[in-house]
């Protein structure tokens, strides 16, 4: 479309709008059609003038200005008559250097040859520049047939901030403003990336936090929010500038960084495990928490950055496997040992899936009438390659991976089942994971496996450790209220071994407290030991609790369990765990109460 020239004198008799002094009003008397026509053209084109929204110039073809709108003067912060009909680009590139419109350091030059490759180049694509005060204007220049051009001025600064702000939120965690994973992952890491003959090592360390779970559960997901964010301030202080941080998920960070040798790596690891470990000011009031650390590095240049993401988490694994606060650096050894894990938990679903699993039970000898009381429900895996796996190997493995719950549920099908068909004084103690109580539906479960397995409430004691009341949580206490109410018994196993707050016992309904068998097999030996088990059986003698100590195994243990009044027994003295069958077969034997009838060869001996 071409762009009519309007001379200064045509333009006369524009309104102010035009940003030109010298603007007259329609003149009077007039009785030329064609004035009037002309007039209205001029009167609609200075109303388009002043209604645009972007700034506009048009120069002649001698480059001289002859049009300029208000919204120019804008832009610029130009005051009243800095420009006027007549000057040159250059003239007017001047007053706006003049005037610091354009940072200091843009020449005219500058200015005059960015025009001149805009019009050269015809790409219809806008030219950026930045003003002196931080916006950014787009201008956009049109050649005109018969020589000169129109220019367009546009303020994009809240758009292009805008566009940064996506970007930047589309590489960085939301939360913490540190880089989120897959920029972490997928990122140039440029600064790290070169051979630095100062610092030649590059390492990547992988972060855990420890105890934060339990702070945001307590305290509420705002004050994590606020902890996660205060975390992360931390762990910028911690390391050198040009260090890549990320947010990789939850509570977890990466960090790569470059050092001068293995050992600053490790002390700046440490470092970290210290500033974190100090107390967080936050709304709720100071908290404590801290972080594992699994480290892994190579020299010279980055190489494979999912390799070492890799071989840091498994040795972060380990930290938290060896408890809290902990920095470990990667060992070879470790990839065989996450390769043997990871065929552990694919077996673990397959064993799962094909009903490979059997159950072993355990007598329960009340010593009161030296008989058989109950059966206590213990799972086992004979895998066809490794042989018998211990409970103490998988059963872990099976809660990482969120199999418990399952694998719980069949444990407890089966018990039921089994002893469904022994006297019904045999009772059959079945353990239970938090993670089981923690499920909505879990009383559910267990009422209608009663009722498919025909077994009587009574007969069903399920088995929970201090762990698995300690997060008290809504659905935990209405699972223990409904299985209590319908006559299921409870039995907090492995007492002594943990928190050991007797305030659970007043606030749960605990009927039998298992001693766990290190105080047994210490008795003989520590007075503390012996002090525990004399205290724990007096306790339920106190409250009407029945009490169990495990481990027996000598004559000896068991003349012990009588003489300090406990209620119960279990261990090797009266039977190992053994198949069902064998079980019914010593049940049905059991001809006499005497435990003496039923003892084995104590395991050692």
């Amino acid at each position: 479309m071409t762009v009519p020239l309007w001379k200064a004198d045509a333009l006369q008799a524009l309104a102010p709008g035009t940003g030109f002094p010298g603007a007259q009003s329609r003149p009077h008397g007039t009785a030329s059609s064609v004035s009037d026509r002309l007039f209205e053209q001029v009167r609609r084109f200075e109303a388009a003038l002043a209604n645009m929204s972007q700034g506009l110039c048009m120069f002649d073809a001698e480059e001289q200005l002859v049009v300029c709108n208000h919204r120019y003067h804008e832009l610029f912060g130009l005051p009243a008559g800095s420009l006027s009909f007549g000057m040159t680009q250059t003239e007017v590139c001047r007053v706006l250097l003049r005037n610091g419109c354009y940072p200091a350091g843009v020449t005219l030059d500058q200015l005059r040859l960015g025009t001149l490759t805009a019009l050269g180049g015809e790409t219809g694509q806008p030219v950026l520049r930045e003003l002196a005060d931080g916006r950014v204007l787009s201008i956009l220049y049109r050649s005109m047939d018969g020589g000169g051009w129109v220019s367009t001025f546009e303020d994009v600064t809240a758009q292009r901030r805008s566009e940064a702000r996506i970007a930047h939120l589309a590489r960085h965690d939301g939360l913490t403003d540190l880089l989120n994973s897959r920029t972490f992952r997928e990122g140039d890491h440029a600064l790290l990336r070169p051979a630095d003959p100062k610092r030649p090592v590059v390492a990547l360390l992988s972060l855990d936090l420890d105890r934060f779970k339990f702070v945001n559960d307590t305290y509420g997901h705002a004050l994590g929010d606020e902890l996660l964010r205060a975390v992360a301030e931390r762990l910028r202080m911690g390391v050198r500038p040009g260090s890549a941080i990320a947010r990789m998920g939850g509570d977890e960070f990466a960090i790569l960084m470059r050092a001068r040798s293995e050992a600053e790596v490790m002390a700046r690891a440490q470092a970290l495990v210290a500033a974190i470990a100090r107390p967080f000011e936050t709304s709720g009031g100071f908290v404590e928490i801290g972080v594992s650390i699994g480290l892994e590095t190579v020299r010279g240049g980055l190489g494979d950055i999912e390799r070492l993401i890799l071989d840091a988490d498994l040795a972060l694994r380990h930290a938290k496997a060896s408890g809290r606060g902990q920095v470990r650096v990667f060992d070879p050894a470790m990839s065989e040992s996450a390769r043997l894990r990871r065929a552990l938990e694919s077996d673990l679903h397959e064993a799962l899936a094909t009903d490979a699993f059997e159950l072993h039970y355990q007598p329960l000898v009340e010593l009161a009438g030296d008989r058989i009381v109950g059966m206590e429900a213990l799972v086992r895996w004979n895998h066809p390659e490794r042989g018998l796996v211990s409970p103490a190997t998988f059963i872990p493995v099976a809660e990482e991976i969120g199999l418990i719950v399952s694998l719980g549920e069949w444990v407890l099908r089966r018990a039921c089942a089994d002893a469904s068909h022994w006297p019904d004084e045999i009772a059959v103690a079945v353990n239970v994971s938090s993670m089981q109580l923690q499920q909505a539906g879990f009383a559910q479960t267990v009422f209608e496996t009663l009722a498919q397995t025909g077994l009587a409430a009574a007969r069903l004691e399920i088995e929970i450790t201090e762990s698995a009341i300690l997060d008290e949580s809504e659905a935990t206490a209405r699972n223990i209220a409904a299985l209590k109410a319908a006559g299921i018994r409870f039995a907090m196993d492995d007492f002594g071994t943990g928190y050991s707050s007797l305030s659970y016992l007043r606030r749960f309904p605990i009927d039998k407290i298992k001693i766990d068998r290190s105080f047994m097999k210490d008795a003989e030996t520590s007075a503390d030991a012996l002090a525990i088990i004399r205290a724990v059986a007096g306790l339920g003698v106190s409250l009407g609790i029945t009490t169990l100590v495990e481990g027996v195994e000598t004559a000896e243990q068991l003349d012990l369990a009588r003489a300090e009044g406990l209620s119960q027994v279990q261990g090797y003295l009266i039977s190992r765990p053994k198949p069902r069958a064998e079980i019914e077969g010593m049940l049905r034997a059991a001809a006499a109460p005497s435990p003496a009838a039923h003892r084995e060869t104590p395991a050692g001996a």
